[in-house]
């Protein structure tokens, strides 16, 4: 079985290299050389050199260019893992099997963007890693493997972005023979339990101490690297804020926003309800106790 790969982030990377250490036969490899858009962009080209792998370079998947090129290797099926575009009916029509693609969300639910940071920033307990034929669709199509995915208070976008890679790649290990010897199902998504996530905004990103602490602390955990970042504004700056942790007090005659205490660049500020403590941040000199945010 001839596969042809599609990818541009860290998660493309691995699932490439799992594909080679399982002796899959990658006909070749479609990348990016840079991308603006994804905080955890990969390029893929080393572990192409490495193993002798055709690739090109695209900004369109869906060029005419490009589908003739898979269909010039004859390739069996297409591998999308990770390329942030919708692909249209040429690309998903140019080998026989179709374009297998990855979602990490429990589809039918929570299709579409940021599939990642908006569980953490919701505080939902569990998410899924879901690998289904792609159609027309945005995450729409049959689901060929999903497995579900804890997530604790501790997790944060990074720690996420490891589990959900790890249940992905012994996914992998067990669906491929199975595309090899035709013995997989497909099993269709029920539309009416869909939703979809929407495009996170630069503003989303923003900490208001209007919030209640777990808020926030949810908001910093869901941004954190290999993402952008949650950020607040001091003195008409924007600064990063890294990580967060939640403080339990009593001062209902406290306004949000206030910085209550500075220690070992700390910084410690009163929300709607508790506090959070800023642990991690881009400040190069912290506030004041009794400054505030805006």
């Amino acid at each position: 079985m001839k596969i042809v790969f599609i990818g541009i982030v860290e998660f493309s990377k691995k699932a490439l290299e799992k594909l080679i250490a399982l002796g899959a036969y990658i006909a070749g490899v479609i990348t990016k050389e840079k991308s603006g858009f994804n905080a955890d962009f990969s390029d893929l080209t080393d572990v192409c050199n490495r193993n002798g792998i055709p690739f090109r370079h695209v900004t369109d998947i869906n060029l005419q260019e490009n589908i003739e090129w898979i269909r010039d290797l004859k390739a069996d099926i297409v591998f999308g893992f990770g390329f942030s575009q919708i692909f249209k009916n040429g690309i998903l029509t140019a080998a026989p099997m179709g374009v297998i693609g990855f979602h990490p969300a429990k589809l039918p639910k929570n299709r579409g963007r940021h599939p990642i940071i908006w569980p953490l920033i919701l505080g939902l307990e569990k998410t899924a890693s879901t690998f289904f034929f792609m159609n027309e669709g945005a995450d729409s199509g049959d689901i060929l493997s999903q497995v579900d995915i804890d997530i604790t208070y501790e997790d944060d976008a990074r720690t996420l972005y490891d589990k959900v890679t790890e249940t992905a790649l012994k996914q992998i290990e067990e669906f491929l023979p199975k595309l090899q010897d035709k013995t997989y199902t497909r099993i269709p998504q029920d539309h009416s339990k869909a939703n979809s996530w929407r495009k996170r905004h630069k503003n989303d990103g923003r900490i208001d101490f209007r919030m209640g602490s777990r808020a926030v602390y949810n908001l910093v955990r869901g941004l954190t690297k290999p993402y952008v970042g949650a950020h607040v504004f001091y003195k008409s700056k924007e600064i990063k804020v890294w990580q967060v942790k939640e403080v339990g007090v009593k001062l209902p005659n406290i306004e949000y926003g206030k910085v209550l205490d500075v220690k070992n660049n700390q910084i410690l500020v009163k929300c709607y309800d508790d506090a959070v403590l800023l642990v991690k941040h881009d400040f190069e000199e912290p506030p004041e106790p009794g400054e505030y945010f805006s």
